[in-house]
């Protein structure tokens, strides 16, 4: 299986990089903002570096999806995981559009509302996983999950 690991730097890629158990033994790639951080612990990686900001920056929005066409149709990708933010959103609606499938987990800092990624993203997602129950009774498509479950799935 070939994952497309997408997400933006700090809680958003510590939250993917937990994930570790799912992902270390799949063929993988990943998308990411360039710190410090992320080429230090990607090491040996496969790695594209996305642009940024994303917030409310449509240069960048637009450069990611060119991004986003490039590496999906290259890679053909079986599933794309992501844990947001904006980065995201390109890759997981062209994803889908392209036959992929598409995974967000929204962040446990998120108790009653999605993030504007993931309302944007919804429609286009194969699975939404959230960590709280009062998120998920506003969002009855989304699968609950403690961190230990996404692991498993």
């Amino acid at each position: 299986m070939t994952v497309l690991l997408v997400c933006s730097s700090g809680g958003h890629f510590k939250a993917l990089q937990q994930l570790r158990p799912f992902w270390e033994n799949q063929e993988r790639v990943w998308v990411t903002f360039r710190t410090k951080t992320t080429e230090a612990e990607l090491t040996g990686e496969q790695v594209h570096w996305a642009y940024s900001p994303t917030n409310r920056n449509l240069p960048n929005l637009f450069r990611n999806l060119l991004l986003s066409w490039q590496l999906i149709t290259k890679i053909r990708p079986d599933v794309i995981i992501s844990t947001g933010a904006g980065v995201a959103v390109p890759f997981l609606i062209l994803g889908k559009l392209l036959g992929s499938k598409t995974v967000f987990i929204e962040s446990v800092t998120r108790v009653n509302t999605l993030s504007l990624s993931a309302k944007l993203v919804l429609p286009f997602l194969s699975v939404l996983y959230v960590q709280w129950p009062q998120l998920q009774a506003r969002y009855p498509q989304a699968e609950l999950v403690i961190p230990q479950e996404v692991l498993s799935c």
